[in-house]
């Protein structure tokens, strides 16, 4: 059941973010930018979402709450595995 869950997440991840070995090196970023999805957790040791989103103007709000709503999904399935 776990594993249906994170493919229909990971399913939904993928109209927010890309990995592709010509941009950034296949590194996840979200899609449409150049801005990696770990620029943003490293943003929200130190600020907020809103900060972030004005620091990055071509990442959505759609994209970044997308996930973030991911990697609490992935971190709670694998507490309660």
């Amino acid at each position: 059941m776990i594993n249906l869950a994170k493919r229909i997440v990971m399913t939904d991840l993928n109209k927010y973010v890309n990995v592709d070995k010509e941009i950034a090196g296949g590194t996840p970023v979200f899609k449409g930018t150049r801005v990696a999805v770990k620029t943003l957790f490293d943003h929200l040791e130190e600020s907020s979402l809103n900060e972030f989103l004005e620091g990055f103007p071509s990442v959505s709000r759609e994209q970044a709450e997308a996930v973030i709503e991911h990697a609490a999904t992935m971190f709670l399935s694998e507490i309660a595995a």
